[in-house]
């Protein structure tokens, strides 16, 4: 079935077109949100925090747009609420043994023997360099530059305009290029 009716039979109180709704979305919300908390509890407590929203709000939910750009928009909101709540905007535990760019973000060459150690320290360097961003910075760079939305499909999810969006962009992908060149320095 079709995700539009899915949610036209899930809002008239399907539960079992509701249920597919939440199956097939459960996974890209619980990654989306480990991307930007980076801790697998808080993420957990997100994704059925999103659903949850997801429940109470599906009658408002138009169709104007896909129901992936507003559940991200769901978990953008609850991530930054939690965010909000913690005294610093240390939001990532970079000791975390699960790395954003792992495997499946790199090139089939990372599976070469003389390039892992490379690539494992490429990708250390990066998920610290991440982790140093603010989480407004942190979201719209992982929303472009990993889940390859668009930066008018990011305005929508975050709710900024789409000059802000490329003002976000530009200044943690500049962030980051400092923070890696500083690294390569030593």
């Amino acid at each position: 079935m079709e995700e539009k009716e899915l949610v036209r039979l899930a809002q008239q109180g399907d539960r079992k077109a509701l249920t597919e709704l939440v199956k097939n979305n459960e996974q890209t919300i619980y990654n989306f949100a480990f991307k930007i908390c980076r801790d697998k509890e808080r993420a957990e407590n997100i994704m059925q925090d999103t659903f949850l929203s997801m429940i109470k709000s599906l009658s408002q939910f138009s169709g104007e747009s896909k129901l992936s750009t507003w559940l991200y928009r769901i978990v953008a909101n609850h991530c930054m609420m939690a965010a909000r709540s913690q005294k610093k905007y240390t939001f990532v535990d970079v000791e975390t043994e699960d790395s954003l760019f792992d495997d499946k973000y790199l090139s089939d060459s990372s599976r070469l023997p003389d390039m892992s150690l490379e690539n494992s320290e490429l990708k250390s360097l990066l998920d610290n360099a991440i982790s140093k961003l603010a989480p407004e910075y942190r979201l719209v760079f992982l929303l472009r530059d990993v889940e390859d939305q668009s930066t008018e499909e990011t305005a929508k999810i975050t709710g900024l305009s789409v000059a802000a969006v490329k003002s976000r962009l530009h200044r943690a992908r500049a962030f980051l290029r400092n923070e890696l060149t500083e690294a390569f320095k030593r």
